[in-house]
């Protein structure tokens, strides 16, 4: 994590001091510092709490010698400008992102999928109707009405079709668990006009990797998993706004991402590269959403301010990002605390 805080904080940093903006601050954590270097410019700094990081500009600083009326300062500067510098921690995450998969189909290789019968199912909660009819994480469904899904990457499109057009109709399946065998009858409901069980499909298949042929299928490998990570980052938080009440269980603080980066480099160290790539996407789009406190925020007041031809006055700014670093503090505590508890050893000290 903060591997990807440092590259995002430098995304700032380096498209201000590009443009020659002054930037007095630069900070990895918050909190109590532990270290800190005075450059000719900036102060470098590592603090307590490594959950974040930023970069700070003179421009409100009262004890700056900087004249206020110095058009290098970042507020004296034109609208597109002071854009680059705020979305600049984005787009360095995704940049980020790619040259991590470029890395890991270069030195992996570029994977191959063997698909086996069948397609891997997960409920998404336990009371949806998948698990209620008695399907758990990790079934493999193997055939549905008697059609057997058989091992091809359309295996996921001929169950979701099957589901979806029988909304209120009895539906068989065939399942997998393990060495066992089981049968049973689901009735998907009507929802969008579709039937639905409130169940996750995934490819019943294992990766196969072949060395590259030349450096432009990695390049091409990379790209395309790049869109598709993004892509699915978006209808993740698409799907977390609009079904809020069904997901939010779901959501994940840093102590989650820490466990789960963990047991991927236990289980094979080049998943962590994998891992990393999501983790630095999922943080330029959030950082992208336009709430207060965050980049998109920031680039929702340089809109405003491009329509009106004024900024809004300090004052309302400065208590809407207040407000909302309140909010993201506070959901980021309890994600910590709520996370924490449901790990396995903190869990056995209250058995």
């Amino acid at each position: 994590m903060a591997i990807l805080i440092l590259v995002h904080e430098l995304g700032h940093f380096l498209a201000a001091r590009s443009q020659g903006i002054y930037v007095n601050r630069f900070s990895l954590g918050f909190g109590p510092t532990l270290w800190k270097y005075q450059g000719s410019q900036t102060e470098y700094a590592v603090r307590a709490f490594p959950l974040g990081g930023f970069v700070g500009f003179p421009d409100d600083d009262p004890d700056s010698k900087i004249s206020p009326d110095d058009p290098n300062l970042l507020r004296n500067r034109p609208i597109l400008d002071r854009a680059v510098v705020v979305s600049a921690g984005v787009i360095a995450n995704l940049v980020f992102a790619y040259l991590v998969l470029i890395v890991l189909f270069g030195i992996v290789g570029i994977p191959d999928l063997q698909y086996e019968p069948g397609v891997v199912v997960q409920p998404d909660t336990e009371q949806s109707l998948a698990y209620e009819a008695g399907i758990r994480k990790g079934d493999i469904i193997i055939a549905i009405q008697d059609k057997e899904l058989k091992a091809s990457k359309n295996a996921v499109t001929l169950l979701k079709t099957e589901i979806e057009n029988h909304p209120n109709q009895p539906v068989y399946l065939k399942i997998q668990r393990q060495q066992e065998n089981l049968s049973l009858y689901i009735t998907p409901q009507l929802k969008d006009s579709k039937g639905r069980i409130g169940i996750r499909l995934i490819e019943n298949a294992t990766p196969i990797y072949h060395r590259p042929r030349n450096i432009q299928e990695v390049f091409g490998t990379a790209a395309n998993k790049f869109q598709q990570l993004v892509m699915r980052t978006f209808q993740g938080f698409g799907q977390l706004i609009t079904n809020f009440q069904n997901t939010a269980d779901k959501l994940a603080g840093p102590v989650k991402i820490v466990e789960a980066g963990a047991k991927l480099a236990a289980t094979d160290s080049t998943n962590l590269l994998f891992f990393a790539a999501i983790i630095s996407i999922n943080l330029a789009v959030i950082n992208i959403l336009p709430l207060p406190a965050l980049d998109g925020g920031q680039l929702a007041f340089l809109l405003i301010e491009g329509l009106r031809g004024k900024p809004l006055p300090n004052r309302v700014q400065e208590n809407v990002m207040q407000t909302g670093l309140v909010l993201l503090l506070g959901l980021g505590i309890f994600l910590i605390v709520k996370d924490t508890s449901q790990l396995e050893w903190v869990q056995k000290l209250f058995q």
